[in-house]
């Protein structure tokens, strides 16, 4: 691949405007790659939230051997050197956990609870989630080892085969956990409700680590801030932008047409910023399996617009971007619709989305968090046959992180102007999906395989998907609506977010 490197403050110094400095607040993989020299096809992709923060405890108590009595409960953690050794297994498995986890996590040293005293220190500290190894101890002692915080979370782990077997593998029961899912609204970003059976993980750290990342999405999920140009709105719920607001704390940056007019006039007149962008139009379709089916000047002035939001999202130290009158109002300002800008920027790790439809963002934010991959803002449509197609014009082409998927670029399918991305797809890879029921607080989710890759006239990058589940209870489900996608299957984490969000969660899969 062609690599091209033109100073980013040099060019945003070309767009007459800057950027108010700051950074963009990505956390430490994301800072390292922001602010880079320029586009560049083969840099990887960044991670936007920041590293979730990990206290492991090792509970224990020390058994006494009395005569003639039962003096020792099950387990092999009874005595204080015992403790110490599983405490540097502990330390080295969770070590090798992170080493090989595809989102940040910090992972505190080890502590060693015996007392209650000695849990209160712990949830001192600052920490996101405390994970329990829950060796021996009495109930009370148990409790104590739970976050208090109701904000904060808990894992429980415990051991049947994975080494010394621990007492409250056998002893955990619904007298310290909560079951089922809460009834809807319950819990929420201030209160994830109590320590629940679906927070116990037996011997396997696979299961511990999906959990993880799906607390490392709810953590970076919350309090997102996004750049929302020419405004905020819900497909058919005008309340979406305000219970994105109020239930996940997003801070929606409202910014006007009137006001970034100017700007983007004047790096279109600034010859060297043409240049720069000339340059990475270029080095974008000189990628591998890369047509051409419109005009390069649209794709130059698709990537004078991707510096653009990207300047913008850095002015306001926001992750993620959207757009409103993406049909309309940008058109003769850009003179390019903002399709493939759209993909760039998802194609780098950041956040961005055409229509500023609140309904679904939320959701697209959540599961971009947790696959730590592009996500795809779509129109859906009536399932029959088990098939739905999904289809918009602003598709990201690094789906997996990596690769570049085959594109055609052509122009945007409404106004025969500009420059999308005809996306295809590998058939038969496997997709997540979420739809959110427009802000009642209901989600779906479901997952299905890409059939093929269809020119229907329709929006450009389109694909026909089987769906896996009970396809014909989607057809209850049909709201004309925005819906989000993801590679890979990311339920497991979604329904464990969503239940210490509030969020009523639906699995058709």
């Amino acid at each position: 691949m062609s690599s091209y490197h033109v100073n980013r403050r040099e060019f945003i110094g070309m767009t007459a405007a800057g950027i108010a400095g700051g950074t963009l607040g990505l956390g430490a993989m994301a800072s390292a790659a922001v602010g880079r020299e320029g586009w560049d096809a083969s840099r990887p992709l960044v991670r936007t939230g920041k590293a979730l923060t990990i206290q492991p405890v090792l509970m224990y108590s020390v058994a006494r051997q009395r005569p003639q009595t039962s003096w020792k409960s099950w387990g092999g953690v009874q005595t204080d050197s015992a403790a110490a050794a599983e405490a540097q297994k502990i330390t080295e498995e969770l070590s090798d956990l992170a080493a090989g986890a595809s989102m940040p996590l910090e992972i505190l040293p080890i502590v060693k609870v015996k007392t209650a005293a000695d849990a209160a220190g712990v949830h001192r500290k600052e920490y996101d989630v405390v994970v329990v190894y829950a060796a021996s101890g009495s109930g009370d002692l148990l409790r104590a080892c739970f976050a208090p915080q109701k904000d904060r979370d808990t894992i429980i782990f415990v051991r049947h085969r994975s080494g010394t077997a621990y007492y409250w593998y056998e002893a955990l029961s619904t007298r310290y956990l909560q079951t089922g899912r809460p009834e809807p609204g319950r819990n929420s970003y201030l209160d994830h409700g109590g320590v629940h059976v679906e927070d116990v993980v037996v011997d396997d750290y696979e299961e511990l680590l999906w959990r993880l990342r799906a607390l490392y999405g709810l953590k970076n999920f919350l309090g997102t801030r996004i750049v929302a140009l020419g405004g905020p709105w819900g497909k058919y719920s005008p309340e979406a932008p305000q219970v994105a607001r109020e239930k996940y704390r997003f801070n929606i940056i409202d910014i006007s047409y009137e006001a970034v007019a100017p700007r983007i006039k004047a790096a279109r007149e600034n010859s060297e910023a043409v240049a720069a962008a000339q340059r990475w139009a270029e080095a974008y379709l000189s990628l591998p399996h890369t047509t051409l089916a419109t005009d390069k000047g649209f794709v130059t002035n698709a990537f004078l617009l991707y510096a653009f939001f990207n300047d913008l999202m850095q002015e306001h130290n926001a992750s993620a971007f959207t757009i409103r009158n993406c049909m309309s109002t940008i058109m003769p300002i850009a003179e390019t619709t903002p399709c493939l800008t759209l993909g760039l920027l998802n194609d780098e790790g950041l956040m961005a989305f055409c229509e500023s439809d609140f309904v679904v963002i939320p959701a697209g934010i959540l599961l971009h968090h947790i696959a730590g991959t592009p996500v795809f803002l779509h129109n859906s449509t009536f399932p029959h046959g088990g098939i739905v197609t999904c289809a918009h014009c602003s598709s990201p082409r690094r789906f997996d992180g990596n690769r570049y998927e085959p594109t055609t670029v052509v122009t945007h399918y409404e106004s025969e102007y500009g420059a999308a991305p005809k996306v295809e797809l590998p058939v038969g890879q496997q997709v997540t999906f979420v739809d959110p029921e427009y802000s009642t607080g209901r989600w779906l989710g479901f997952t299905g395989l890409v059939k093929g890759n269809p020119s229907y006239e329709i929006c450009r990058s389109q694909q026909d998907v089987e769906i896996q589940g009970d396809w014909k209870k989607l057809v209850n489900e049909v709201r004309d609506s925005h819906w989000m996608m993801a590679y890979g299957d990311h339920l497991k984490e979604l329904a464990y977010a969503t239940r210490k969000l509030g969020i009523q969660w639906s699995d058709l899969s």
